[in-house]
């Protein structure tokens, strides 16, 4: 039997539909987003919380004519399936499939990109303020949840369009967590108004009798709602959302469509700033996901029938290593504290979490606090290591400059997700970190090539002054590179170290880049090719003098780093070679290049990049350009394309 959702023309077409057949729309987008997610990954709970939500904008409003932001837009599942890509679903967060974020490339639906989280509004009101400066007429409405809501930049944003007085619908989808459980002020107060939605209609219902007094009703009301002590003081805890000059609609169900759909026409109708407070279940109608939301808040393949993970890997990532160290390392210095912006399960710092409660932070999503309290505490003499993926550190960008480092204060940077990350995409891989951590002065940045020497680094970082940036990838631990695994050295402060020696050319790598070099140098060696293997481990600063030895020694350069090519460690080499290297040096580098890379997976994206032992050493074999190239590059294709699946 066919299902309802294939025969509609979304989302128009919802319009035309009765209650009950909106609610059988709401069953089949859930079987959709289960069986699908269930196949590719993604992130299922928070958009099986908002399929009634999603379903009651689109039955409202005229998409793509009205604009709807859904803010981070993991949540954005049911809009995709909604606004024309139900056929394309299957491919959602693929390689060459449709993004599991809005992205307006992908779609007219998409009015805004979003990935990042706490943006929604002000995006939003600059749609709204450009409707009304070009005298058009059409609705804007944000979704933004209860944890996007703890980022300073939604209260910016609110406070501005309350001031403004501009038509726009806010929807405060408050599922309780976001990630992990919201912390902070602001969760205790939605929890107040979630458990006292009584006092609300109390609070209508007086409200009414009030303005139906005959003769002075109205006057009554009216002087009532200029003092500080009226009815929605006395009935809601500390009203916030009208004092910044919004209409609050809410708490309401956020599963109940007839009420979502009436509650929308109706701030439809009233104009201004509205916001609309919907109280909604992460997971909603799986009860695996129910019962777990954060597990399956993002998730990779899982059996749908006993929501067990298909992909089991035993293998410690980079992130658990971290977390671990930074435990052990506490246990000998009282001064050393943790933080993290609502990210201790992804950043591997659960287990210090546990262990130190008192010595632990998590800030919610607010980056640019957490750096600046991390400053705060630094200038105390304490020791703050602060655990933040590269994506969301750019955020604090200002604060590094201005609180940290211009201040030198010893407050260590644990960049998780540096480089590539898969299937989130451009909005999520780690890009630039190298590129503005090295630009500010004073600033330490290393990057280790296995979890063993992320340990040393890190324990190296609570050693030296001043603020220190390690940055890792989201992979293994535990790398095989095919050639055996290389003990680390001491670490020499600025310095390398060399790994293999080699007199045709030699590749400096720098942290994840080191194992697949290794390998290639070991492949082109096989050939012939005598290649050497530089660990350089410092993208700021580097020991000049044994910078200028290796190049010295070698004529032909190849720089390769998971980093963007702008500002990088290439940068600084070539920086070296121009200024101090009289001799003449073949140089080639490997980066992410100046483009935002697609998403898809972390293997195939870096191959894409050159990022991968081939790449590599085809940019060897091109370095070194002989009449044995062509040949070579067959040969040790031929011989390695076994080995090198999935090495990175």
């Amino acid at each position: 039997m066919a299902r309802l959702l294939d025969t509609l023309d979304l989302p128009k077409g919802l319009k035309q539909l009765t209650l009950d057949q909106i609610q059988q729309v709401a069953g089949e987008i859930r079987e959709e987003i289960i069986n699908t997610v269930s196949e590719t990954g993604g992130h299922l709970a928070p958009s099986l919380g908002v399929v009634e939500l999603a379903l009651a904008i689109h039955t409202v409003l005229n998409s793509p004519h009205d604009k709807i932001i859904w803010d981070v837009g993991h949540q954005s599942y049911a809009h995709k399936i909604l606004t024309g890509r139900l056929e394309r679903f299957g491919s959602l967060r693929q390689y060459r499939g449709i993004s599991g974020f809005p992205r307006t490339d992908e779609s007219p639906h998409d009015a805004f990109n979003t990935g990042h989280s706490s943006t929604s509004i002000s995006a939003a009101l600059g749609i709204a303020k450009a409707r009304d400066l070009k005298e058009k007429k059409y609705t804007v409405l944000a979704v933004i949840g209860d944890g996007a809501f703890t980022g300073g930049m939604a209260f910016e944003a609110l406070n501005h369009a309350g001031q403004l007085g501009t038509d726009l619908i806010v929807v405060l989808n408050d599922n309780e967590m976001s990630i992990s459980r919201n912390v902070g002020g602001l969760a205790s107060y939605l929890s107040r108004i979630r458990i006292e939605p009584h006092l609300l209609r109390a609070r209508r219902e007086l409200d009414r009798v009030i303005q139906n007094i005959p003769v002075i009703g109205k006057d009554v009301y009216d002087s009532v709602k200029r003092l500080k002590g009226s009815l929605k003081y006395l009935l809601i805890p500390s009203m916030l959302f009208e004092d910044l000059g919004f209409t609050y609609l809410g708490p309401l169900d956020g599963h109940d469509i007839p009420f979502l759909i009436h509650t929308i026409r109706q701030a439809k109708a009233k104009g201004g700033p509205v916001l609309i407070h919907t109280l909604t279940k992460k997971g909603k109608g799986y009860p695996p996901a129910e019962a777990d939301p954060k597990t399956f808040h993002g998730i990779g393949k899982f059996c749908v029938s006993s929501g067990k993970p298909l992909c089991l890997n035993n293998s410690k990532s980079l992130s658990q290593v971290f977390g671990e160290a930074v435990v052990q390392a506490a246990s000998k210095d009282p001064r050393i504290i943790a933080i993290t912006a609502a990210m201790p399960d992804g950043t591997g710092l659960n287990k210090f979490m546990k262990k130190y409660p008192k010595r632990f932070f998590d800030v919610g999503i607010a980056e640019q606090h957490a750096v600046t309290m991390a400053g705060g505490l630094a200038s105390q003499g304490l020791i703050p290591v602060l655990a933040i993926y590269s994506t969301f550190l750019q955020r604090a960008y200002d604060q590094i400059v201005h609180d940290i480092a211009l201040q030198g204060l010893h407050v260590i940077f644990a960049v998780d997700r540096a480089g590539i990350v898969g299937e989130d995409g451009p909005t999520h891989h780690g890009s630039f970190d190298v590129t503005y951590l090295r630009s500010i002065p004073g600033m330490t940045v290393m990057a280790p090539m296995d979890g063993k020497e992320l340990v040393a680094m890190l324990n190296f970082a609570l050693d030296i002054d001043g603020p220190c940036a390690v940055r890792y990838p989201r992979s293994s631990a535990m790398i095989d590179n095919g050639v055996g695994f290389c003990p680390c050295s001491p670490i020499e402060y600025g310095k390398g170290e060399i790994l293999r020696d080699g007199k045709d050319a030699v590749i400096i790598a720098l942290g994840s880049m080191v194992h697949p070099s290794l390998e290639a140098s070991a492949l082109l060696g096989r050939e012939g090719l005598s290649v050497a293997v530089v660990n350089a481990r410092f993208a700021k600063p580097l020991d000049r003098p044994f910078i200028y030895r290796v190049l010295k020694e070698h004529r032909k350069v190849l720089v390769v780093e998971e980093a963007s090519i702008i500002g990088g460690l290439g940068s600084a080499i070539l920086d070296i070679i121009s200024r101090e290297i009289e001799e003449k040096i073949q140089f080639a580098h490997l980066g992410i290049p100046d483009a935002f890379i697609t998403h898809g997976p972390r293997e195939v994206l870096l191959a894409e990049c050159g990022l991968s032992t081939m790449g590599i050493i085809e940019a060897v074999l091109d370095l070194c350009k002989s009449e044995r190239t062509a040949m070579l590059t067959q040969e040790i294709t031929q011989s390695a394309v076994s080995r090198t699946k999935g090495v990175t």
